[in-house]
């Protein structure tokens, strides 16, 4: 899109804030210089690329926006096909657990509130079941969101109760089993994840102690060559911001968003991203964005040193596509 068109107009419009310093309308991303101090609806003063909020504003334009309905489990909603996906611009006052909910999909992907649906029978009898410890095993018409939205709300209690954290992406695989079991079939679910995080680590480092070992024994002989000490890396003037613009642009040439960035020495950057509504950690080198460490468990051994930061969001859709995501590194 040539954006030259835009230079010298001057608009407002509403439109939803969720977080950070940019913004996105209908026809392009704008800049932030004074992001609003928190998420919703404001009314903006928009010039060219750049954005100035005026205040909070009523929602406009959502009814043109494509429909989403589901069943509400906290702040994400699950809707067909199993999957939670985070919902943003919530009302002040939570819905109840289980609520049939309907939101709006925003130009840039996100899911946006818009209102709750009538509920049926349906939905007290599953939150009556949540409440009892009980399962959907008896239960005849339940929809199938609801159903899901069930065995998430169990598996996400029993999370906090074993302390073992899961990604619903993670989850999605055992939600059958759970809804018809209920809390105990959860609590296996996630013993096992537990489990093979536990794998993946202790191959992971016996592999990163490999490397080292390989790397020390690389540089003593370039050392003994050129009859000098070695050397700690460290990196040029300027390569840190260098490398996070590049993992910027390979991390959106493959769909995915990246949320923050850190240097932690020795060639390595940390890159927290998001995609496919989930979100994961990775160290990749600094200068190559070869991957260091995934975040997910890329087999036994692990696999992780074969994939590059643009490949890694490809790699993850699969792991989700085919229910077998382990996510190894959680904030």
């Amino acid at each position: 899109m040539d954006y030259r068109k835009f230079l010298g107009k001057e608009e407002e419009r509403v439109l939803p804030y969720l977080g950070g310093a940019f913004l996105h309308a209908a026809d392009r991303r704008l800049r932030l210089a004074t992001p609003p101090e928190a998420p919703g609806w404001y009314r903006f003063r928009i010039k060219g690329r750049d954005a100035a909020a005026l205040g909070p504003a009523e929602p406009e334009g959502l009814e043109a926006l494509p429909s989403v309905r589901g069943h509400l489990v906290g702040e994400r909603l699950v809707r067909e096909g199993s999957i939670s996906e985070q919902l943003y611009l919530l009302p002040a006052e939570e819905p109840p657990r289980l609520t049939p909910c309907r939101a709006r999909r925003w130009h840039s992907g996100e899911l946006l509130f818009d209102t709750l649906d009538f509920e049926s029978e349906a939905e007290e009898t599953a939150r009556r079941a949540l409440e009892e410890d009980a399962s959907l095993a008896q239960v005849k018409g339940v929809p199938a969101t609801l159903r899901a939205a069930f065995a998430y709300a169990v598996l996400e209690a029993q999370s906090r109760r074993l302390g073992i954290p899961a990604a619903p992406a993670e989850l999605r695989p055992h939600l059958g089993s759970v809804a018809e079991l209920g809390r105990p079939e959860a609590e296996r679910a996630l013993r096992a994840l537990a489990a093979e995080r536990v794998l993946a680590e202790r191959e992971m480092l016996e592999l990163r102690r490999r490397h080292e070992v390989a790397a020390l024994a690389r540089q003593a002989a370039e050392a003994q060559q050129q009859r000098l000490g070695p050397q700690a890396w460290r990196p040029q003037r300027g390569s840190e911001a260098d490398a996070i613009a590049r993992a910027e642009r390979a991390l959106e040439a493959a769909g995915a968003r990246l949320r923050s960035s850190r240097l932690l020495g020795h060639g390595n950057l940390e890159v927290i991203f998001t995609f496919m509504d989930e979100r994961f950690i990775s160290v990749v080198n600094l200068e190559t964005l070869q991957v260091v460490d995934s975040g997910i468990c890329l087999g036994h051994p692990p696999s992780d040193r074969l994939v590059t930061l643009e490949s890694l969001p490809s790699v993850i859709k699969e792991a989700i596509d085919t229910d077998r995501l382990v996510i190894l590194r959680h904030a």
